[in-house]
């Protein structure tokens, strides 16, 4: 029954892109679920002027919709909003051809489908089992939510995105149309830790205690850690982004979930990012786990772990403690994504702690990211009151309980050692020593 369903729905990419009509808000799979043959048949609608104005929502975009739909060529008809500024797309924000929407990521499902209000959505899914259902695999995230309120579901079949479990499941009778294509996912492969990032992986790792439970990023930062943490035992994962990392960790039987108070022994994310061995590990893997973003990455969920340790990274600080992740010379950078949603979840969690790691330097030493305020024109992505822990190449400092005075002694030590003495006057010209 389910295989006539599917039939009945099969289309060729340029024939469900034709479903999608003039003035559309459309939303694409995020990283590795951008699907390549519906977003190339989108653009050439775009270009053939079939479709003079379409609006599309993309939250970290690669290859296959920065060639396509945010093409700076189509941006005459095509009005594009980022959910997370990244590295593709800050040539585009900063000449005005992309506009980032403020978001908590945990908010994100209910921005586009209660404000933004998405008419088409089109993602990779895993290819359908005997019961009809699809998975969404790599992203969760604010796809599955959004399938469900579109008017229209499209979905972009492809025999190498893997078959993840826990709330990613979507049936065919709740998709618009199916469209197959067998490439290769986008990899994106682990980066090599720096020496830096290698010195505050072995400081960030002696501040996780067995039986943690575990959200790391995605980079050489993260990557670090995860080598340094060998040594520990039945740690777990309840994630945003799971990564190399983390796959390498629970093959070698470090995270193991037995400890974990909620989802025990489930490794939980909503985004996955890496190579295809990682793929190939979390490919019908009953322990691997997808959720949605408003559920992994709500600070009260992630609050109800016990030992939850955030590890997140931030651009600068300063001697207040407040933290700048997403703004640099001028202009919107990066986003805010789910660092204060973990940021507040950990530390309400039962002997949780929030990390947020950085750089003491930049420009090859000239720059400290240690400053007396933050750049004018600069967002506070975690405030002061937040702030727990911050680790660079120099040391970890504990901000929570501290006074001003005692905050601005322990950033200070943060720094690079050539700059501390002026941070110093700095500081008391402030009043804080």
């Amino acid at each position: 029954m389910y295989q006539d369903i599917y039939r009945r729905k099969l289309l060729t990419p340029h024939q469900a892109a034709g479903l999608i009509q003039e003035k559309m808000t459309l939303a694409h799979g995020l990283t590795m679920a951008e699907p390549p043959a519906l977003l190339a048949a989108v653009a050439d609608r775009l270009r053939a002027g079939d479709l003079r104005k379409l609006k599309v929502f993309s939250l970290l975009p690669l290859k296959h919709a920065l060639e396509t739909v945010l093409a700076p060529e189509l941006s005459d008809c095509v009005e594009a909003i980022s959910g997370f500024v990244s590295g593709g797309e800050r040539g585009l924000v900063s000449v005005g051809l992309n506009y980032y929407m403020p978001n908590h990521f945990h908010q994100v499902p209910r921005l586009l489908t209660e404000f933004l209000g998405v008419d088409a959505l089109v993602t990779t899914v895993s290819p359908m089992d005997k019961a009809g259902y699809f998975s969404f695999g790599t992203a969760n995230d604010y796809t599955s939510t959004v399938a469900r309120s579109a008017k229209l579901c499209i979905v972009e079949v492809n025999p190498n995105m893997p078959r993840v479990f826990g709330d990613s499941l979507l049936h065919v009778s709740e998709v618009t149309a199916v469209v197959e294509n067998d490439e290769p996912l986008l990899e994106m492969p682990a980066v090599d830790p720096s020496p830096e990032d290698e010195a505050i992986g072995r400081a960030v790792a002696e501040l996780v205690p067995d039986g943690a439970c575990l959200q790391l990023g995605f980079g050489g930062l993260p990557n670090a850690v995860a080598g340094f943490l060998e040594g520990h035992r039945d740690l777990g994962v309840h994630t945003e982004v799971f990564g190399p990392g983390m796959a390498q960790l629970i093959k070698k039987g470090i995270v193991t979930g037995r400890r974990k108070n909620l989802h025990p022994r489930k490794h939980v994310f909503t985004v996955a990012q890496g190579d295809k061995d990682m793929l190939d590990f979390m490919d019908d893997n009953p322990a691997m786990v997808s959720y949605p973003v408003s559920y992994t990455n709500q600070p009260s969920i992630i609050a109800r772990n016990e030992k939850l340790i955030s590890i997140n990274s931030i651009i600068q600080v300063d001697l207040l403690g407040q933290c700048n992740a997403e703004f640099l010379a001028g202009h919107q950078f990066s986003g805010t994504g789910g660092q204060l949603d973990f940021v507040r979840g950990a530390f309400d969690s039962p002997g949780g702690k929030s990390i947020l790691a950085f750089h003491s330097t930049a420009k090859q030493g000239t720059v400290s990211r240690v400053v007396p305020c933050l750049d004018y024109g600069a967002m506070v992505t975690t405030p002061r009151m937040d702030a727990h822990y911050l680790v660079t190449e120099h040391g970890a400092a504990n901000l929570k309980g501290r006074s001003s005075r005692e905050r601005a002694l322990a950033i200070i030590g943060l720094a690079a050692p050539q700059f501390r003495d002026d941070l110093m006057r700095q500081a008391e010209d402030m009043y804080l020593l």
